[in-house]
């Protein structure tokens, strides 16, 4: 299997990009928030899944680990194929899916194409309270180009907030959705202030 591709874009169309790696181009399935990183000429570093069907093998490319992961846990809900994960990760950050799913927000995953009303709270109800997917554990990096962690600053505050809570006694579903209404007032806070104000939530 791909797990990752290093080369250079040669093209790059309105769903997919060719990767020219070694003089053998991939073709590669791509979000419109990844393909608007690459550049025509450009080197690039692509987190890959592969996916392998009777007729066609399939490569979907990311611009980290952590997009990718969340790409795996969004094809678990019912009725979400490749092309509806795709689709949401177009119009949400790990971030914003993780906050989404713990305040129970329909209408975000319903802002992605393909994505109604019924399958949005499938999602929702599929997800919230769950923490955000574990990645393979590795992050690549091209000379000059700074190394990409496997998740987000805000996804492992969040996930380190909730935790914190969980361990006061919290069921994870409402520590999650307490930490996620937390960041909604104030983005800039760290953990400790995070905490605090997640339990104001909680108690209020």
């Amino acid at each position: 299997m791909i797990g990752m591709l290093t080369g250079t874009v040669i093209v790059i169309g309105t769903d997919e990009a060719i990767i020219d790696v070694n003089g053998v181009g991939y073709l590669v399935k791509c979000s419109g928030r990844t393909l608007s990183t690459l550049t025509v000429g450009q080197a690039a570093t692509l987190h890959i899944e592969t996916h392998v069907r009777e007729q066609a093998i399939t490569l979907f490319g990311f611009g980290d680990e952590e997009t990718r992961a969340w790409f795996v846990k969004l094809q678990s809900v019912q009725k979400v194929g490749p092309k509806a994960a795709l689709a949401i990760l177009d119009v949400l950050s790990p971030a914003d899916i993780l906050s989404a799913a713990s305040l129970e927000d329909k209408a975000a995953f319903s802002r992605a194409g393909g994505v109604g009303p019924a399958l949005a709270s499938r999602i929702v109800v599929e997800l919230s309270g769950k923490p955000p997917p574990l990645g393979r554990g590795f992050s690549a990096s091209l000379p000059g180009i700074s190394a990409t962690p496997t998740a987000s600053a805000d996804t492992v505050l969040q996930k380190d907030a909730a935790s914190a809570l969980v361990n006061l006694g919290i069921d994870p579903a409402k520590a999650m959705r307490a930490v996620a209404q937390a960041l909604q007032l104030d983005a800039g806070l760290d953990i400790n202030a995070l905490v605090k104000a997640a339990l104001k939530e909680l108690s209020g």
